[in-house]
């Protein structure tokens, strides 16, 4: 039919009818786009299947997520176009639980992170950036304002969010000191977090296995985190208890969440040490149980067997009262450490016991050995020989009992001796990963394969987190769905985050997709050889820009600080 006729004047009208009847109204073409991605298996993120079809970006978000038959009306008007070639287009990951603080004032880069296509990272366990007494020459900062303007002003790849550590503000000031903090003194806490969250952190969070953090009690916790519920913050904490005594470590974050009345959340739940293994079952039914009651708790885990942590993590926690000086202090003294290695072996001992939770040196690495106290900074560790040996290993060559190699290790540097420790169940660790309600999260920070940000021999969490649950427990062992695993990614974690425009692959949504290849996704980093890239997630972009490009970095640093609102 032609859309337009001579007639008669009486029968234009009739035609005009008719014609607007079968034409219909002319659809304007859309507006160009900056960037659109075509041929994509969409995983938008909320759990629903996949889908095919072209995300449009203009100005850093979606404008359209449209079909196969939809894309021509953009294919003429992009800047750019993006083929997926049939690979799955997801929102980015967001990383619940990662120790980026100074990684990313070192090197906005954030490639370890980006390559595993994350686009947000939350930071600030229990010992946070910000607030601290004075700036240094590394830290030139004293608050999260300052803190933040000098990620703004560097630049940054991912997007970041910050909590403010109880840790933190118990050390500024109670200080290291293990007791019982004064009105006065929670009062000055309480104001610490109310000004840093004013300045955008998202709320608190605690890391309760490490002094001075650990010497606060419950109603102190309960006090200070009152101060993050009044401004619509949430708690978050490395758990007190996660071994023999884990069912008191849950109990403790819920009745912090459920007196303070805030949303908690877990920081890599799970059960460790041997005796403890298939409890995590319990946990699960205390955490249901309180979800039930209306206390909003989630949780974050890391897809491996071993955690990783100080080695001071192995003391009893009155060898570190007063801090490093006097912990130093007790180890060379011949008596104290006698009491030291009773109380590490102590079946019945009353801390969270990493030495036990491992059961031997054996299970005990080496990842990073810090500066020997008092050489010159140009100096190498004549200790660093050890990093990558497990515990035992290394006390054998050096001709020494295992117990005095670790108390004259941590004498020598102080305490900065980071660690590794095989202490999980793969049926624990799979279980929990199947709770609607457990997110991801890598406990890792952003390095590189080169420059300042190789160092020792970490955790491989720092370059493999999100792949490997994508290869390992999504494609080869089928412990979770492709689209839960997203989910768990992306949406859930934006909830937890209290992010309302990220999250999801939709119409107005912040444009921070990822592109990866289900088939070939997996995480290559081991325990021994942890600097290694992941394969299979080839594209990524942040805010609308590409940051990774068919797996290339293009140093673009689009990330934004998303501050509490």
């Amino acid at each position: 039919m032609k859309c337009s006729a001579r007639r008669s004047p009486s029968a234009v009208a009739i035609a005009a009818l008719l014609v607007t009847a079968a034409c219909g109204p002319q659809t304007p073409p859309p507006e160009p786009v900056d960037l659109l991605v075509t041929n994509a298996r969409i995983i938008d993120g909320t759990g629903s299947p996949s889908r095919d079809g072209a995300v449009a970006v203009r100005g850093g978000r979606i404008v359209d997520v449209v079909d196969a038959a939809g894309t021509a009306a953009y294919a003429s008007r992009a800047t750019r176009t993006i083929d997926a070639k049939g690979r799955v287009l997801a929102p980015g990951f967001i990383d619940l639980h990662s120790h980026s603080d100074m990684p990313l004032v070192t090197d906005g880069n954030a490639q370890s992170k980006i390559r595993q296509g994350v686009t947000t990272e939350v930071i600030g366990e229990s010992g946070s950036i910000a607030p601290q007494a004075s700036p240094s020459t590394n830290q030139p900062w004293t608050d999260f304002a300052g803190y933040f303007g000098q990620l703004e002003k560097s630049g940054i790849a991912v997007n970041l969010i910050s909590y403010v550590g109880l840790g933190t503000a118990r050390e500024l000031v109670v200080g290291n000191d293990n007791r019982v903090a004064t009105p006065d003194e929670i009062k000055k806490m309480q104001d610490l977090v109310t000004a840093s969250m004013q300045q955008g952190a998202a709320g608190v969070s605690t890391g309760l296995i490490y002094p001075p953090n650990a010497y606060a009690s419950l109603d102190e916790l309960v006090a200070v985190s009152s101060s993050a519920a009044a401004l619509n913050g949430r708690y978050a904490s490395h758990l007190r208890n996660d071994g023999k005594k884990l069912r008191e470590g849950i109990e403790e974050a819920i009745a912090i969440g459920e007196r303070a009345k805030l949303p908690v959340h877990v920081f890599h739940i799970k059960v460790t040490g041997q005796a403890n293994f298939g409890r995590m079952k319990e946990v699960i039914e205390l955490v249901e149980a309180a979800q039930k009651r209306g206390v909003k708790v989630t949780a974050d885990i890391y897809p491996y067997v071993a955690s990783s942590t100080s080695l001071t993590a192995t003391l009893p926690q009155w060898v570190m009262d007063g801090g490093p000086d006097k912990m130093v202090a007790r180890l060379k003294d011949r008596a104290t450490r006698a009491r030291v290695k009773r109380d590490m072996q102590d079946p019945n001992a009353a801390w969270d016991n990493r030495y036990q939770s491992a059961g031997t040196w054996a299970n005990v690495q080496l990842a990073s050995i810090g500066r020997t106290r008092g050489v010159a900074t140009t100096d190498e560790s004549p200790n660093r020989k050890y990093e990558g040996m497990r515990v035992a290993d290394a006390a054998k060559a050096a001709g020494k009992d295992p117990f005095d190699f670790v108390f004259d290790l941590l004498a020598d540097t102080g305490g900065s001796v980071g660690c590794v420790y095989f202490i999980m169940s793969e049926d624990d660790v799979k279980l929990a990963m199947q709770q609607p309600w457990v997110a991801v999260g890598s406990d890792g920070s952003a390095l590189s394969i080169e420059g300042p940000l190789r160092a020792g021999v970490p955790h491989p969490r720092n370059f493999g987190t999100f792949p490997r649950v994508l290869g390992k427990y999504v494609r080869d062992e089928k412990v979770i769905t492709l689209e839960e695993a997203v989910r768990k990614m992306t949406s859930l974690a934006a909830t937890v985050s209290q992010l309302t425009d990220r999250g999801t692959i939709a119409k107005d949504k912040w444009a921070d997709l990822v592109i990866f290849d289900p088939a070939e996704v997996r995480d290559t980093a081991t325990f021994e050889n942890p600097f290694s890239y992941p394969q299979g997630i080839d594209t990524v972009i942040v805010n609308g820009q590409v940051v990774l490009d068919e797996g290339t970095h293009t140093g673009t640093k689009p990330g934004k600080i998303l501050r509490r609102q």
